[in-house]
């Protein structure tokens, strides 16, 4: 599809668990992503399986300009993979982050991958330097799944205080701040040990998504279950689907088609999901051919594990010569995850919470040499870094005026629902 493979091997050649060795290989590198998407059928798709790594640090770029002059400069033979934190806002608006932060990634990172395998419908394809690879992740042990151990799980910003956030933002709504503004409150422990890739196979299993993705840089490690896309470019399609409404799985089929119910005919649901169609839409036309953009779906709604989402697809032609930089600067962060309007929302954003975003809230994704992209937006998401043992997840959701407080708590627990079941822990 994109480049002639160098090696590559039948599925059927290959052990059941080849996923799951090949992962814990490519994790011993200090560069590693992994996509995954979980085989699950998606509106344009999701996520392609990619397994890259490189063990030598290399030029890599830290702004967005920058990442511009280095893409460039990339071999034309590889795909290149990254991350965009929630803070590059600072480069895109004139923006401040001085919240908590103990995660500390860089703002964004890509690299060059000095091995990179992909699966394919039949055969798994490695590129790059395949000297031994291929018998080094066979070789790879797979250990049986053990309890994270995490002695206690506090929140950053105590349940009281978020009511009152949330008070403070219909107030600002009420006095024409902001019409939406997505609030996230972060869970954190300290000294915790665990296996990342065990880790994230078990997130996987817990709840499965198209988007899902592991990511290591250095110590720091992402552990991502996904349901959103944040953009995609398919020349010259571009493509962005916000995910705005949230309610629980029913028990039973008839319970379950209740709720799904429940959830497309909730006017609350319904204008947040089209608030952000709208600053979506706004936002690819700065790149996108006059007249291209439109909504193929509105209020579409798609079963997970354990919710339904309200899920929209926004698409538009992009501008020939429109580059990945050109399209983040005019539509990161994603609106999802801000509210409405955009830049008053990022402001008070920074004034209610308590922690900094950093790669919560962001993007990790690949770019081929052919100028197609695919990113995600990081939520459902562990952080974790194992030289200190802080390990976070963070989660929020979208407050309107017709907001109740204690249920937006509810949603965040929710959300967090397949988080907590993998780290073995009942409530927060």
């Amino acid at each position: 599809m994109y480049l002639r493979p160098v090696l590559s091997i039948p599925l059927t050649d290959l052990p059941s668990d080849f996923r799951a060795r090949a992962l814990h290989w490519g994790s011993a590198f200090p560069y590693c992503a992994y996509f995954e998407p979980n085989g699950l059928d998606y509106p344009a798709g999701a996520f392609n399986r990619i397994l890259a790594v490189a063990a030598e640090a290399s030029i890599t770029p830290s702004t967005l300009t920058e990442l511009r002059d280095w893409l460039r400069f990339a071999p034309a033979t590889t795909p290149v993979c990254g991350f965009v934190t929630y803070d590059v806002k600072n480069e895109v608006e004139a923006l401040t982050s001085n919240n908590f932060a103990e995660l500390d990634w860089p703002h964004l990172h890509f690299f060059l991958p000095q091995t990179w395998l992909q699966w394919r419908a039949d055969c798994v394809e490695i590129h790059g330097n395949t000297t031994g690879v291929l018998g080094a992740i066979l070789a790879a042990s797979v250990p049986s799944p053990t309890s994270a151990r995490v002695p206690a799980l506090h929140p950053r910003m105590p349940k009281q205080e978020y009511l009152k956030a949330v008070a403070a933002i219909r107030e600002d709504i009420l006095n024409g701040e902001v019409y939406e503004l997505n609030l996230c409150q972060e869970f954190y422990a300290e000294q915790a040990q665990l296996h990342p890739v065990s880790v994230f196979l078990q997130l996987n299993e817990a709840s499965p998504t198209p988007f899902a993705g592991f990511y290591r840089w250095h110590d720091h490690y992402l552990l991502c279950a996904s349901p959103e896309r944040f953009l995609a470019h398919h020349p010259p399609v571009l493509i962005s689907q916000p995910i705005k409404g949230t309610i629980r799985r029913g028990a039973t089929p008839a319970e379950d088609d209740q709720q799904r119910l429940t959830l497309l005919h909730d006017e609350k649901e319904r204008a947040e999901n089209l608030m952000i169609v709208d600053l979506v839409r706004n936002d690819l036309a700065r790149v996108a051919k006059t007249g291209t953009v439109r909504v193929p779906e509105l209020f579409g709604l798609y079963p997970f594990r354990h919710v339904w989402q309200m899920i929209s697809t926004v698409e538009a032609e992009l501008q020939p010569e429109a580059d990945l930089v050109d399209v983040l600067r005019a539509t990161f962060p994603m609106g999802s995850m801000t509210g409405a309007p955009k830049i008053r929302a990022m402001q008070l954003i920074e004034h209610y919470e308590y922690s900094r975003r950093g790669l919560y809230s962001g993007s990790i994704g690949y770019v081929w040499p052919t100028g197609e992209f695919e990113f995600n937006v990081v939520i459902r998401s562990l952080q974790y870094r194992a030289d200190t043992g802080y390990l976070s997840f963070q989660v929020g959701s979208a407050i309107t005026y017709d907001s109740v407080p204690e249920r937006e708590y509810e949603e965040c627990l929710l959300k967090a629902q397949a988080m907590l079941e993998v780290l073995g822990i009942t409530g927060v």
